[in-house]
């Protein structure tokens, strides 16, 4: 059995002092190793990788397109972002080329818009890349990089074989639509040319020729002559050629429109026009199609008679011809390029024939002038309605009464109420067409029949300004 190592019993060496020093000294040998071993370790400084050539410098190859991508890694996405930064920036490498007497060149130098269409364009040609290959990839603790590539006859081979496609579809398309304008669809044969031209607007700079019906023709130019010629070869019509608004039909009058084609007269069945004309409450479009036979009914009512441009305006509804389907960003330039057939139908404009009768007193005796009537009278005379003498020569009569009565009178002031009725009917059929009022108009003066002044001037302002405005809504909106 063991017994206490510091006991100095069993060891003669413990004995002495010097033997105990040098045994403890070996006891602590173990201690001083343990702390050395537990002394920190240095941890050696990460070193970043070198920058490749590609980052610092960028490649330039005739063989190939080359799109470099940055983006910073404090984004969640940023491996997609450099990628997408890289492809567009390969895309730009790629030229879209104007050739002259291509569609595009003949639409810049008439209508001014292809810097806005090669933007287009570009984005169009960046999403549809195809045959590029990641190269390389670099990143630091902040930024990380990509490096794409585009073998430029890989892509030539990609690009042919893409217009080869929408050639081929183009003209079937185009070959369809002249088709459906010799049966008399145009809308039929309208949509097929645009979507004809959308399906080569990769190739609308370039100036391909194919072989349609024996004839070797541009074919992108080809197509956008068609939507020319289809659009200017529309023809309407409307009848009456002139709308007459008058009482005798209440301001109201119905327009029969047609539509043929130049070419052959034939009529165009389910195209769709507009109708716009000076509406009471704003401006009024309406939207209508020609039915089989190329016809289309409207009624014009309700009409802004103080319009100063008072006419009908039919016109093709370019855009309604328009699938929803097709990017407005290729189509609106090209329809904004087309003329667009109207026709315009003046409104004539007859306001009725009045004859006035009735009596205004003040406190039962006759007033000279007769206020209200000549105020109702300057109204109407200004918007065009024709005051006569005779019952027999009007259209409508006017019937205006009025008195006043006396109320009372407090510390020296007097006061009369005014009571007046307007009843305006149709003097050939005898119909009351309009009736109003006004109760209580209150006059205030130093004596009664000045009072009785008093009133009748506020009267005469309410005709003005409340009974006119009520008599011409009933009668224009009848």
């Amino acid at each position: 059995m063991m017994g206490n190592l510091f006991d100095p019993a069993p060891y003669g060496l413990f004995r002495t002092w010097p033997g105990y020093l040098l045994i403890m000294a070996m006891a602590c040998l173990p201690a001083c190793k343990a702390r050395q071993a537990a002394a920190p370790v240095e941890v050696p400084v990460t070193r970043e990788p070198p920058k490749p050539d590609w980052v610092t410098a960028r490649p330039v190859s005739s063989a190939a397109y080359t799109g470099i991508g940055l983006a910073s890694k404090s984004r969640p996405d940023y491996q997609e972002t450099a990628k997408k930064n890289a492809l567009n920036d390969l895309a730009s490498e790629i030229s879209v080329r104007v050739e002259g007497n291509s569609l595009l060149h003949t639409l810049d130098r008439k209508y001014k818009f292809d810097e806005e269409f090669t933007s287009t364009i570009r984005t169009s040609t960046q999403e549809r890349l195809e045959g590029y290959e990641l190269v390389d990839t670099y990143e630091n603790a902040d930024e990380y990089w990509t490096y794409y590539r585009l073998g430029k006859e890989e892509h030539a081979r990609i690009k042919a074989e893409r217009k080869r496609q929408a050639i081929e579809q183009a003209t079937d398309l185009y070959q369809r639509a002249v088709s459906a304008l010799a049966t008399g669809d145009l809308r039929t044969a309208f949509d097929l040319d645009l979507r004809a031209l959308v399906a080569m607007k990769d190739y609308w700079g370039e100036n391909d020729q194919v072989v349609v019906a024996g004839r070797t023709v541009p074919l992108a130019n080809e197509l956008f002559n068609d939507l020319q010629h289809m659009a200017g070869g529309v023809r309407l019509a409307a009848l009456p050629e002139r709308c007459a608004l008058d009482w005798s039909n209440h301001f109201r009058r119905e327009l029969l429109i047609t539509a043929t084609f130049a070419d052959g007269g034939r009529s165009l069945p389910q195209l769709p026009i507009t109708i716009r004309f000076p509406g009471a409450a704003g401006r009024v479009v309406e939207s209508r199609n020609t039915d089989a036979e190329g016809r289309a009914r409207t009624t014009i009512q309700r009409v802004d008679l103080q319009a100063p441009a008072l006419e009908v305006v039919v016109a093709v509804d370019i855009e309604a011809l328009v699938s929803k389907e097709l990017d407005p960003a290729f189509t609106a330039p090209l329809l904004g390029s087309l003329t667009v057939p109207e026709v315009h139908v003046p409104i004539d404009r007859i306001m009725p024939k009045v004859y006035f009768k009735g009596t205004e007193n003040n406190l039962g005796q006759a007033m000279g002038g007769a206020p209200l009537a000549l105020a109702m009278k300057e109204e109407l005379t200004a918007r065009g309605f024709r005051t006569v003498e005779r019952a027999a020569d009007a259209d409508l009569v006017v019937d205006l009464e009025a008195d006043t009565r006396t109320v009372g009178e407090s510390n020296g002031f007097h006061t009369v109420v005014l009571h007046q009725t307007l009843k305006v009917t149709d003097r050939r059929t005898g119909e009351t067409v309009h009736e109003a009022g006004k109760q209580d108009v209150k006059g205030i003066q130093l004596d009664f029949s000045k009072a009785g002044l008093d009133a009748y001037k506020k009267a005469a302002l309410d005709v003005r300004t409340q009974l006119v405005p009520a008599l011409l809504n009933t009668l224009f909106q009848r």
